[in-house]
C-alpha cells in the first residue's frame, strides 16, 4: 500500500478511537505496532502512555525532537464523517490524531532516508497535552537530556489545507488558573444584616480583576483574565456562607505573568476585607508561553519553500500548549498547519482535510533533514 493510503488509514483509526488525557493505552499500542513493523526503534522510558521513537542517522549531527500529542477531548462529535468517533463524548477535536499520524509518517520517511540524516531524531508521542501538563511526563524521563532543538506542529482550521503559519517570537500564551473562595457569614435571605453576604463580594472581585488588564499591564502586551465559573448557594431564600470564583489568566510576557499572580491575590483579599469578608486564593501555574526560535523559524521557511508549501505569518493565540515546557531549556519552533477552513478546534464539527497528511509528513521530514 502506498504511503499516503497507509497514513490516511492510520489517521482514520486514531480518529475513530479517541482516548482522553493519560488514558491513551490503545493509541500508544497502535503507534508502537506501526513503528515496530517498520523496524523503528522505541526508546525504553518510563511512560505509562505515550512513547518515544528514535531514528539514528548514518552521520554525526544534532539530536532533534519532534513532539506529537496524542490525546483527545471530552467532546461529542458532530462531523458526520464516515470514520467518526466510536466513543460518545470523546473526540479528536483538536487535531491530535493528525499530529500523531504526521509524526508516524515522518518517522517512516526518516527511517527510509537514514543515509541522508545527520544526527538523531526522537519522535515523541506525548500524552496529556489537553491537561496542559502532559509534557512534564516527558521531562520526568531522560528523553530530552541530549536534545538540541525541538519541533512541534498544530492543526489550524483558519487556513487552507497545507498552508503553514510560521513566525518568530511568542505565538501561544502562558496558561494559569485561579480559584477564589470568598468566605462570609450565612443567614436568612430576609435578614442580610445578620450575616455577611459573599455574593456581592464575589461580584465586586470579578469587576475589579478586569482592571489588572486595563490598568496594570502594558497596553502593548497581550494579556487577558477570564472568570469562567461562579458558584454560590443552594436555594433562593438563604444567603450562603461562601462563594467560589474560578478562571484563567493568559499572558505572553514573563513579567506580566508574575504580576497577575500577585494582583489577583491582592485584589481578591483586599476587596473581601472591604466588605467584611475574607478570601482564599489558589493559583495553579500551567504551561509557559510558546516561543519560536529565530534560526529554527528560518529553517522552517526554507523547508516550506523546498516542499512548495505556502507560508503566512503565524497568528498569536491566547490558547496555550505544553510544548512550551519542552523548549524552556532548548530552542523550539511550533508551526501551524492549515487543515482546511472550517469549525474551530475544540468544537464538535472540527475536521481535518486528509489531503494535508502526506504533505505534512514530507514537510517535517525535509525540515529535520535540512542542515
Amino acid at each position: 500500500m502506498e504511503l499516503e493510503k497507509k497514513l490516511i488509514s492510520y489517521f482514520e483509526w486514531f480518529h475513530r478511537n479517541p482516548e482522553l488525557s493519560y488514558e491513551e493505552y490503545g493509541t500508544t499500542a497502535r503507534i508502537r505496532e506501526i513503528l515496530t513493523e517498520a523496524g523503528i526503534e522505541i526508546l525504553p522510558c518510563k511512560l505509562e502512555t505515550g512513547l518515544v521513537a528514535v531514528i539514528r542517522g548514518k552521520s554525526e549531527g544534532p539530536v532533534q525532537a519532534l513532539r506529537c500529542d496524542i490525546d483527545a477531548l471530552p467532546v461529542v462529535e458532530e462531523t458526520g464523517l464516515s470514520y467518526a468517533s466510536e466513543y460518545k463524548g470523546k473526540m479528536h477535536a483538536c487535531g491530535h490524531d493528525f499530529h500523531t499520524v504526521s509524526g508516524i509518517g515522518c518517522a517512516l520517511l526518516l527511517q527510509e532516508r537514514r543515509q541522508e540524516l545527520a544526527g538523531t531524531v526522537k519522535v515523541i508521542f506525548q500524552p496529556g497535552e489537553e491537561s496542559s501538563l502532559g509534557a512534564l511526563k516527558i521531562l520526568e524521563t531522560n528523553v530530552m537530556d541530549d536534545v538540541e532543538m525541538v519541533w512541534g506542529i498544530h492543526a489550524d482550521p483558519t487556513n487552507e489545507a497545507g498552508v503553514l503559519g510560521i513566525r518568530e517570537g511568542y505565538v501561544s500564551a502562558a496558561v494559569d488558573r485561579f480559584k477564589i473562595t470568598v468566605k462570609g457569614v450565612g443567614c436568612h435571605g430576609a435578614h442580610p444584616d445578620d450575616g455577611t453576604d459573599p455574593i456581592p463580594v464575589a461580584a465586586a472581585i470579578v469587576t475589579a480583576l478586569q482592571c489588572i488588564v486595563t490598568r496594570n499591564v502594558n497596553a502593548f502586551h497581550p494579556a487577558l483574565l477570564s472568570v469562567t465559573r461562579i458558584e454560590a448557594g443552594k436555594t433562593w431564600n438563604v444567603i450562603p456562607e461562601s462563594a467560589v470564583l474560578e478562571g484563567t489568566v493568559r499572558t505572553m510576557n514573563r513579567e506580566d505573568r508574575v504580576l497577575f499572580e500577585k494582583r489577583v491575590a491582592e485584589i481578591a483579599r483586599n476587596t473581601a476585607v472591604a466588605y467584611g469578608a475574607a478570601a482564599e486564593v489558589e493559583w495553579t501555574a500551567g504551561c509557559p508561553a510558546v516561543y519560536n526560535d529565530e534560526k529554527m523559524v528560518k529553517k522552517s521557511m526554507e523547508a516550506a519553500e523546498k516542499c512548495k508549501l505556502a507560508v503566512v505569518p503565524e497568528e498569536s493565540s491566547m490558547g496555550g500548549d505544553d510544548f512550551s515546557f519542552l523548549e524552556e531549556e532548548i530552542p523550539g519552533c511550533y508551526v501551524k498547519v492549515g487543515t482546511g477552513k472550517g469549525p474551530a478546534i475544540h468544537q464538535p464539527g472540527f475536521a481535518v482535510d486528509e489531503r494535508v497528511i502526506l504533505p505534512t509528513a514530507n514537510y517535517l521530514t525535509e525540515l529535520i533533514l535540512a542542515r
